[in-house]
C-alpha cells in the first residue's frame, strides 16, 4: 500500500460529498444505502484484490473469458476470413492479419455473447443469479424490488435489462426512474464487455478479470450515487418486495440461440450507428474549436471537446489515486467517454499503453473500472427512449431524471475506479503484465 492507495481510498468520500452538493433533497439521504452499497464494494474489492482465494477466482475468470473470446472468433473468421485474425496471429491455413479491423474482429463477438446470453436465459440460469443479486440488494439497502432487480440485471444485460421490471415501471417513483437510469448507464453489457476486452486483451493480459469486477462493483455505487443525487420521497410499490423478473421464454433452445444473435446484430448496427454520428459531429465541433482556439483566442495548442473534458475531470482523475505524471492522458480519456462513448476511450487506453504513454501500472487498472459503464450522452438517449417506449405515460418524469441520473452514473462508475485504486497494488498479481 503507498500514498495513492491512500488518495484512492479518501476520493470515496469525496465522490459522495460532491454528489450530495448536487443532490436534489440535501437533507433526505438513505444513509443505510449508502452505508451498504459502500461497504459492498468495498467487500467485493478485498475479496478480489487482496484474499488470495479472491485473486485465484479472478484469474480464473479472466481465463474463462479470454477462451471464450477465442471461440468466438472461431464464425468471425470463417466469415470474413484474414479480415477477421487478429494482429500477430495467422490462420489454420497460414493467413496473416491484415491489423486491427475493429467491425471484423471485435463486433462479431457481440453477436456470440448475446447467443451465450441468451442460452443463460432460457435454461433458467441468468434469472436465478439475476434474483440473487436483487435479494441481497433489496434486504440489506431496504430499497424497492424493482430498482433491486433492474440494478442486478445490468450487471450481466444492457438496456434489455428494464423489460424485467416492465409491469411495474407505470406506477415507479421518480427516484426509482433515476436510479433504472442510473444502472443502466453506470454499467455494460456482458455483449459489450466482449468488445473492450478483444481491445485491450493483446496489451492487458487480465483485463478481462479487471471488467468483470468491475461490473459488479458498479451495480452498489449506481445505487449509491442514484439515491444521493435523487433521494427518494415517496413509498414504492415494491419496497422490500423480492419480485420475479419479468420473462418471455422462447419456445425453444434454437429460437433463443437465434434471437439473442438477432439482438446481437440489432447491437452493433446502433454501436456502429453511433460510432459514425458522434465522431462524425465531434469532429465538426473539434474543427470549429481549433480555429477559435488558433485563429480568434491565439492559443498555441489546439483546443478540442477532449482537451476541455480533459481539464473538466482532471481533479476528479487525481482523487481516483490516478499518478500525477499519468493524469494528464488519462483525464482526457475518461472525460472523452461522455461525448464519443466507452467503445473509443478503451480504445484511446489501448493505444497509450502500446505506445508505453503511461508511466504506472495502476493509472491503466483504475481507468478501466472508471470507463466500464454506458455514461455517455448517447447512451442517455437510448435509455430514455427505451423506458419511455415501455412506460409512456411516465415520459415527463423520466425526462426529468435522465440528466440526474447521466450525473449519477459517472459518479458511480468514478466511485468504482476509486475503490478499485484503494486495494491495487503495484506487485499485484492482478496486474498481468
Amino acid at each position: 500500500m503507498d500514498i495513492y492507495n491512500l488518495v484512492s481510498f479518501a476520493g470515496i468520500f469525496v465522490l459522495i460529498g460532491f454528489a450530495w452538493i448536487l443532490s436534489a433533497d440535501k437533507k433526505n439521504m438513505n444513509w443505510r444505502v449508502i452505508g451498504w452499497g459502500v461497504g459492498l464494494q468495498i467487500l467485493i474489492a478485498l475479496f478480489i484484490f487482496i484474499v488470495p482465494a479472491g485473486s485465484k477466482l479472478f484469474l480464473a475468470v479472466n481465463d474463462i473469458v479470454v477462451k471464450i473470446l477465442d471461440s468466438a472468433s472461431a464464425g468471425a473468421k470463417f466469415v470474413f476470413g484474414p479480415l477477421a485474425i487478429p494482429p500477430g496471429q495467422t490462420s489454420e491455413t497460414g493467413e496473416e492479419s491484415l491489423g486491427f479491423i475493429l467491425a471484423f474482429q471485435a463486433f462479431p463477438t457481440i453477436i456470440f455473447f448475446s447467443a451465450l446470453i441468451a442460452i443463460l436465459y432460457y435454461f433458467g440460469i441468468m434469472s436465478l443469479v439475476i434474483r440473487g443479486f436483487a435479494y441481497v440488494f433489496t434486504k440489506l439497502m431496504r430499497i424497492s424490488g424493482a430498482e433491486s432487480l433492474v440494478t442486478a440485471s445490468n450487471i450481466f444485460v444492457g438496456i434489455e435489462s428494464t423489460l424485467t421490471v416492465k409491469p411495474y415501471l407505470s406506477r415507479t417513483t421518480g427516484s426509482e426512474i433515476c436510479t433504472i437510469l442510473t444502472a443502466g448507464m453506470a454499467t455494460v453489457a456482458s455483449n459489450v464487455l466482449a468488445l473492450y476486452v478483444f481491445s485491450l486483451k493483446a496489451v492487458f493480459p487480465t483485463i478481462a478479470g479487471h471488467l468483470v469486477s468491475a461490473s459488479l462493483l458498479s451495480a452498489p455505487a449506481a445505487l449509491v450515487m442514484s439515491k444521493i443525487i435523487f433521494p427518494e420521497k415517496e413509498r414504492p410499490e415494491t419496497l422490500g418486495m423480492n419480485i420475479r423478473p419479468f420473462y418471455e421464454k422462447e419456445n425453444s433452445l434454437f429460437e433463443a440461440i437465434i434471437n439473442g444473435a438477432n439482438a446481437g446484430v440489432k447491437m452493433i448496427v446502433g454501436i456502429v450507428a453511433l460510432l459514425i454520428a458522434v465522431l462524425g459531429l465531434v469532429a465538426l465541433v473539434d474543427l470549429f474549436l481549433s480555429t477559435l482556439g488558433t485563429r480568434v483566442l491565439g492559443l498555441e495548442a489546439e483546443l478540442s471537446l477532449k482537451v476541455i473534458f480533459g481539464y473538466i475531470f482532471y481533479p476528479f482523475t487525481i482523487i481516483l489515486g490516478v499518478p500525477l505524471s499519468d493524469a494528464g492522458i488519462i483525464s482526457e480519456i475518461i472525460g472523452e467517454r461522455v461525448i464519443v462513448t466507452e467503445v473509443v476511450a478503451y480504445k484511446d487506453l489501448a493505444t497509450a499503453l502500446e505506445q508505453n504513454l503511461l508511466q504506472h501500472p495502476r493509472s491503466a487498472v483504475i481507468t478501466t473500472y472508471a470507463l466500464c459503464g454506458f455514461a455517455h450522452l448517447a447512451s442517455m438517449a437510448i435509455f430514455v427512449g427505451g423506458v419511455c417506449a415501455l412506460a409512456p405515460d411516465r415520459t415527463r418524469n423520466i425526462g426529468k431524471a435522465a440528466l440526474r441520473a447521466l450525473l449519477a452514473a459517472t459518479l458511480a462508475c468514478l466511485l468504482t475506479a476509486c475503490v478499485a485504486g484503494t486495494f491495487f497494488t503495484k506487485g499485484s498479481i492482478l496486474l498481468g503484465k
